[in-house]
This record gives C-alpha cells, sequence and structure tokens, in this order.
C-alpha cells in the first residue's frame, strides 16, 4: 500500500517524542544525519535533519523537527534542501522584522497537540523560567541564559 507523504510525516510526528521519533527515522529508512539545533527562546527546539534515503516515501530528504523543552513533538517539517534558521522563524512570524530570509519550499508538515503559536514565545512579556538577572534577549525574541 502507498502512503501519501503526508501520511508519513503525521506519522512521524504522531511519535510524540523526539527520541521515538529519531528512532522510527533509524528503522524505517535505516540512517539520519543530525545537521542543527536551533534553540529559540527556552521553550522552542528546531532539530535538523537529513535522511539520505527518504525518497519516495517522503518528498524531501530534509527533516525540521519542533520540540518544546520536553522534547514533545509539536511539529515535522519536510523540505528538499536545507533550512536557515532565521528563515524558518521569518516564515512563523513575518511581522518579526529581526528575522529575514526565505524558505525553500514547503513539502509536508503536520502538528501535533503539543503546538501553539510560537510567536507568542519572543515577547517581552514572554514567560520564562530564568529571573530577569540571569537571562538575555534573543535576536528575534525569547529569553536565554546569560552567557557570563
Amino acid at each position: 500500500m502507498f502512503e501519501s507523504a503526508d501520511t508519513v510525516v503525521k506519522q512521524l510526528a504522531g511519535e510524540r517524542v523526539l527520541g521515538a521519533l529519531l528512532d522510527s527515522l533509524r528503522d524505517r529508512w535505516g540512517a539520519f544525519d543530525l545537521l542543527a539545533h536551533h534553540q529559540q527562546g527556552e521553550f522552542h527546539h528546531d532539530v535538523v535533519v537529513r535522511v539520505p534515503n527518504a525518497k519516495p516515501r517522503l518528498p524531501g530528504k530534509y527533516l525540521v523537527i519542533s520540540t518544546n523543552c520536553n522534547g514533545g513533538v509539536k511539529e515535522v517539517l519536510c523540505f528538499d534542501e536545507p533550512v536557515d534558521p532565521a528563515a524558518l522563524w521569518h516564515f512563523r512570524c513575518p511581522q518579526n522584522e529581526e528575522f529575514v530570509g526565505t524558505l525553500p519550499a514547503l513539502l509536508a508538515s503536520a502538528r501535533t497537540e503539543h503546538w501553539f503559536d510560537p510567536c507568542e514565545l519572543l515577547g517581552e512579556n514572554a514567560r520564562s523560567e530564568l529571573k530577569p538577572e540571569f537571562r538575555d534577549r534573543q535576536a528575534g525574541g525569547g529569553w536565554c541564559k546569560k552567557s557570563s
């Protein structure tokens, strides 16, 4: 039975936890390459992987796996080219002038119950577990631990 690309991406997102999703990639495609991890704020992570043997079951070989701070999968996006974090955030929050860039064509996507508008994490009043004296604002918004 042939599975559509959307169905396969939804199945991956349905793993709900980053470790299980990566195990599923390894089981179904034999391997993946971890290319990048980008954290925006305290509560959003984007993990970028390349799946060398993705096609034909996936329409592209690059996946952006968005998780919360506990590794809960929020979203899976599929592209046929690498993705720049600033372009990804410009796509998500086009009103934020600090993010620029253009995404390659989005080929498939799926969201889980963990998803919420990530732009909410970027405002001056965004939630934080860090006391104000121990945090810095990231480019584009969101909080990170002070480096020194």
